[in-house]
């Protein structure tokens, strides 16, 4: 399988529903984002996508989110705004361009601070 990723940043607020103690008030991160795309083959050029392309669609995924309260981002604000929330969000966001483009798979991590993450992944059929 080969894999290519991109990586960026956005800087936003958000407070937790539940058992989360101090998490539940309004408090903020500055998030790192990595997203990788897969697939099984390359083609005659030695790629299966524009690693530009991708990057551009991260910016735009992102670009909404940029110092923003994520709980009143319309598409956020019926979830509670985990990491893995987030990180669905923006699968959604960059997969509705890759998956009919050669990408067979594609993986959205979001990091909270340096030392966790969530992420979410899926792969498309062929």
């Amino acid at each position: 399988m080969f894999e290519i990723g991109v990586s960026g940043e956005f800087e936003a607020a958000h407070s937790l529903i539940g058992d989360f103690g101090p998490a539940t008030r309004v408090h903020g991160h500055t998030y790192k984002v990595a997203v990788r795309a897969e697939a099984r083959e390359i083609d005659s050029t030695g790629t299966f996508f524009d690693i530009g392309r991708l990057q551009a669609e991260l910016r735009a995924a992102l670009e909404p989110l940029h110092y923003r309260n994520l709980n009143e981002v319309a598409e956020l604000a019926a979830v509670n705004t985990t990491a893995e929330a987030v990180a669905r969000y923006i699968f959604k966001k960059i997969a509705l361009v890759v998956r009919t483009s050669g990408v067979e798979g594609l993986k959205v991590t979001v990091w909270e601070s340096a030392s966790s993450f969530a992420s979410y992944r899926e792969s498309f059929d062929s």
